[in-house]
């Protein structure tokens, strides 16, 4: 049972739900090894290297995945999903948010993940927020990712609905660590977290059926054995 970790900010709280659970310390140090970017997870699931993980979007669709109401979802702007208009170039790290772009119609380097939150901080006025020109042209929330298994479905099932009905305090010296290491301040992550839902219901699911749609329009495939 090895569950694949996007080490970004966005999780955080997840991730410290299962440090905090009463799953067995081999499940806990193994997921400090399957770590990585969106992309790298995805593949990593998909060869069954790990039996969870929150799966991009448009990746999660296919009959062999089960998924669970568990997500990344951008209630409105995300600060972390941006583009600098220009040239066109893709963010490797990225499946879903590539593909964002193009539905939306935007134009230049993508940029996803906690460099990309620094750079928006620093210089909102330079990007676009993908999240956010999103919800003013659908009136929705974007599911960057959904919480997928292939194996121990029942027992990811218990962690979600118990994640749920947590309300999840960072510790102080964890917050310390990410800011330093992130070269984001503790103030701005609390502030980013709080853009940031987890619980897929039926605005979500709305959602992710629109972004799934308007994405085969485009003829882009979203089974987890193709790459995007």
């Amino acid at each position: 049972m090895i569950f694949g970790k996007i080490d970004y900010i966005n999780l955080l709280p997840f991730h410290i739900f299962l440090k905090q659970s009463s799953l067995n310390n081999a499940f806990k140090k193994a997921v400090e090894h399957k770590k990585g970017v969106p992309s790298s997870i995805n593949n990593a699931f998909k060869k069954r290297r790990v039996s969870a993980a929150f799966i991009s979007s448009i990746k999660s669709k296919h009959s062999t995945i089960q998924t669970l109401p568990l997500g990344i979802v951008a209630k409105k702007n995300v600060k972390s999903v941006i583009v600098k208009t220009g040239k066109t170039s893709i963010d490797p790290a990225s499946a879903t948010s590539n593909v964002l772009a193009q539905v939306l119609g935007i134009k230049g380097e993508v940029i996803i993940g906690d460099k990309a939150l620094k750079k928006y901080i620093k210089n909102p006025e330079n990007y676009v927020d993908l999240a956010k020109l999103w919800h003013e042209k659908y009136k929705l929330p974007f599911v960057f990712a959904v919480l997928c298994t292939n194996k121990y479905h029942t027992i990811y099932k218990k962690l979600a609905t118990a994640f749920k009905k947590r309300n999840i305090k960072i510790p102080r010296y964890i917050l310390e660590n990410y800011a330093k290491k992130r070269g984001v301040n503790e103030e701005e992550i609390r502030e980013y977290l709080k853009l940031i839902t987890y619980n897929i219901q039926r605005k979500e699911k709305k959602a992710l059926k629109l972004f799934l749609k308007k994405s085969k329009a485009l003829g882009i495939k979203n089974k987890i054995h193709k790459r995007v």
